[in-house]
């Protein structure tokens, strides 16, 4: 194997904004593949972002969106560990993003643990009737598909797919955030608002 380049490092540096030590680490991994050796930093930090989900968050920005017909807007708070990252243009984009998403797909909550008990009820009650020509052993499988890929997927923030890129959902968009600064990022609070609603 060749020895790792500077130039080498700095691309991959450029592409993942990790740091210098892991970018050459994940090189000498991938024997100098660059497009390699950003795969292993993103599993890497994929599997780091797990075990960073459960810090506190005490800094992070307030971010807002204005729909250019002027009747949409929301306010978000997004959260992260320190200031450095809450600064970093990546971080900015991400809150921009989140408050477009909120203002084009309308979410009711951040987590399905927000959801009243009561109206994820009467959703699998509705459900359940839909489907009661089904034999019953197969009804609560079937409800419960339904809850996850329809109701959670409007009603929840992080459940919800990404309006940039509907393949991924808005919950793994923060990992990969999270991923890429190693620390955790969260959303703390939303609020839309909408002329007449």
């Amino acid at each position: 194997m060749s020895a790792i380049t500077a130039t080498q490092v700095k691309e991959l540096r450029d592409k993942t904004s990790a740091s210098m030590a892991e970018c050459k680490k994940a090189l000498e991994e991938a024997c100098g593949d660059v497009n390699k050796a950003s795969d292993c930093l993103r599993r890497r930090g994929l599997a780091l972002a797990e075990k960073k989900m459960d810090k506190a968050v005490s800094q992070g920005r307030i971010g807002s969106y204005i729909h250019s017909n002027g009747k949409v807007g929301v306010m978000l708070e997004l959260a992260c560990e320190t200031d450095f990252v809450a600064k970093n243009d990546d971080f900015q984009t991400l809150l921009k993003d989140l408050c477009l998403h909120i203002t084009a797909m309308s979410p009711l909550v951040i987590s399905k643990e927000q959801l009243d008990a009561q109206m994820i009820e009467q959703e699998k009650e509705f459900y359940r009737k839909e489907l009661k020509d089904k034999p019953p052993q197969m009804v609560d499988k079937i409800v419960d598909g339904k809850i996850e890929k329809f109701f959670y997927a409007q009603k929840c923030l992080l459940d919800q797919p990404f309006v940039k890129d509907d393949k991924m959902k808005v919950g793994d968009l923060i990992k990969n955030h999270i991923a890429k600064f190693g620390e955790n990022i969260v959303v703390k609070r939303f609020q839309r608002f909408e002329i007449g609603k």
